[in-house]
């Protein structure tokens, strides 16, 4: 349950600290008053998608906390594997390694004018889906536009198997059932025409045979480039070390080494007559000794130079080679040499399979008709807990519905075997089903597809059924969300229906929190708890205030709900009776 909301420069909203009760609260206010703004900030706290435009403007950050109350922690948690899905909020926190403090969590969510965000459960940093993870325990919004999903037939399976408690079982099948795919399509590759593996067999062979034959080295390219640049360059190379070694060790007096070997009679000379010189001729003398070391490495290097045009000749064959082997087999001729080396081993690879591919089929095949049997005896298993929990699923909206003020409506929840000649084709990602949901909302009428004939205002109504009867099939699970929020459930909607509705919520929060922001009167009359949003401007700047409403001004806001004015003393006196009447307030 959500204990507190507090929202610092979000969008409008300047700053609003909130406590929430148990049971049935409205949040109502003006059209444009900001109220969706609300279920925004606590959406973004829940992990939703968040950017800067969130941000209040002249602020630097928004920043959105809340504390949740979890129920009384059991005795024990489950210690989960890697493989297993926590089912509660308790086993959540345990696996992730996050204490709750007096059964509660504290969640924060900010984001920066630079674009950066950041999560915390309780004190610990966490990514932005674990933080959506988590509070997926916690509160289930039914959001403005969400009753769209039901013209949606591919949702309607969705909401069947989580009444039927089948939602990880389906996940398990998909898993299979891809695996079927997987293993039926590496099948047919293999089936492939023999003469298209014959011709892929010859050009492997013959693209290993090219590479094995050139015997190439790791790294011969650069190795042949090094050395191409030496023998393609001999005359310059030689001139070079020659007129290094000439002005290193020449004949004439001028020579660096002789020059050096002057200086060092001069300053052995010159450090016995002042000893303070010693160091300076200590380094005098190792550059003698370096550079005439160097002068004796480039005499010896000089000697060793010769041309070799025929070497010449085979460097640059065996760079056209190359140049060759990579235009075929590699990126591109500037590639490493490494991947025609790595295209000759897989080359060989591909080989080994191709030859041996009658066993391999064979293996498969067999593989595909075992995985094929299991695929079709678990959707099989799939289907008939559907189809033993869409009776029982119908009834529960129909009985709803009928308090919603849809008595005699029919409503169905179709489930068909789908048609085909194999598994894959009878099978889908989610079993063996066609699953659909058909109404008759008049009396006489025959059963129709939902999607196609139902009103706005009865796709809200179908909608807050199926939300009742899921929380009603997990009243006794780990797994109950504590909090619903509906935002304007009652889109199409007024009069007596509203009425219903109205008592359906109440009724709805006798066993959990619920939140509904809603603008007609009918509704928030049967609130325990009302929240009033008001748009104002304050130093200039627009901004949205958020404040729990009692009493009287709770009476003129009911007031001004009914009939646009709050200050007329018979849409008072019409607030007083209807809360009176209908929210138990003298």
């Amino acid at each position: 349950m959500l204990e507190d909301l507090s929202i610092k420069d979000f969008a409008l909203i300047d700053s609003a600290s909130l406590e929430f009760n148990g049971g049935f609260t409205v949040l109502s206010g003006e059209t444009g008053a900001g109220k969706s703004l609300l279920i925004g900030a606590l959406t973004f706290l829940l992990g939703g998608k968040g950017g800067v435009e969130h941000i209040r403007a002249g602020a630097h950050e928004s920043v959105v906390s809340g504390t949740f109350y979890l129920g009384r922690a059991p005795s024990s948690v489950r210690e989960l594997s890697e493989d297993e899905e926590p089912l509660n909020a308790y086993e959540w926190l345990n696996l992730h390694g996050i204490e709750a403090e007096d059964d509660r969590i504290l969640l924060r969510r900010v984001i920066r004018e630079n674009g950066k965000s950041g999560s915390w459960i309780g004190g610990t940093a966490v990514t932005r889906a674990d933080l959506a993870e988590f509070s997926a325990f916690l509160i289930d919004i039914h959001g403005q536009h969400e009753h769209q999903s039901l013209m949606k037939v591919s949702e309607h399976r969705k909401f069947l198997d989580s009444y039927a408690g089948l939602t990880e079982k389906v996940s398990a099948f998909t898993s299979l059932y891809s695996e079927l795919v997987a293993k039926r399509k590496i099948l047919d590759e293999l089936n492939t025409d023999d003469r298209d593996r014959a011709q892929k067999i010859d050009f492997l062979n013959f693209a290993v045979k090219e590479i094995t034959d050139a015997k190439l080295k790791p790294n011969e390219d650069v190795e042949l480039d090094d050395e191409e640049t030496k023998l393609s360059s001999f005359e310059k190379l030689y001139s070079d070390v020659e007129a290094i070694n000439s002005a290193l060790s020449g004949g004439e007096g001028g020579a660096v080494v002789s020059v050096l070997k002057k200086i060092r009679v001069f300053a052995d000379s010159a450090s016995s007559s002042d000893k303070s010189l010693q160091k300076l001729t200590e380094r005098i003398d190792s550059a003698f000794y370096e550079l005439n070391d160097i002068a004796e490495e480039y005499k010896s290097y000089a000697s060793s130079l010769v041309f070799d045009p025929e070497r010449l000749a085979q460097v640059q064959e065996r760079q056209t080679l190359i140049y060759n082997l990579k235009k075929k087999y590699a990126s591109s001729v500037t590639a490493p040499l490494s991947e025609v080396i790595s295209y000759c081993e897989k080359a060989q690879n591909r080989l080994e399979e191709l030859d041996s591919s009658s066993d391999k089929k064979e293996n498969l095949e067999k593989e595909i008709a075992e995985l094929g049997k299991k695929v079709y005896l678990e959707a099989k298993s799939i289907s008939q807990a559907r189809k033993a929990a869409a009776e029982k699923m119908a009834q529960g909206v129909v009985q709803v519905l009928s308090s919603l003020g849809m008595k005699g409506t029919r409503f169905c929840v179709n489930v068909a075997e789908k048609t085909g000649n194999d598994v894959t084709q009878k099978c889908g990602p989610y079993g063996i089903d066609d699953i659909e949901f058909l109404i008759s909302a008049n009396p006489g009428q025959p059963l129709q597809p939902l999607a196609k004939i139902a009103s706005g205002g009865e796709l809200s109504r179908v909608m807050l059924s199926l939300k009742t009867i899921l929380c009603q099939s997990d009243e006794s699970g780990t797994s109950t969300v504590g909090t619903m929020i509906f935002d304007e459930i009652d889109t199409g909607i007024g009069g007596e229906v509203a009425v219903s509705i109205g008592s359906h919520l109440k009724n709805l929060a006798k066993n959990r929190q619920v939140l509904c922001i809603t603008h007609l009167a009918s509704i928030a009359v049967y609130a325990d708890n009302q929240i009033k949003i008001e748009k104002g401007v304050s130093n200039g700047a627009t901004q949205t205030r958020v404040h729990e409403i009692t009493g009287e001004d709770r009476v003129s806001e009911i007031a001004r709900m009914l009939s646009g004015d709050a200050a007329s003393s018979q849409s008072l006196e019409h607030a007083r009776s209807m809360l009176s009447k209908f929210g138990g307030i003298n």
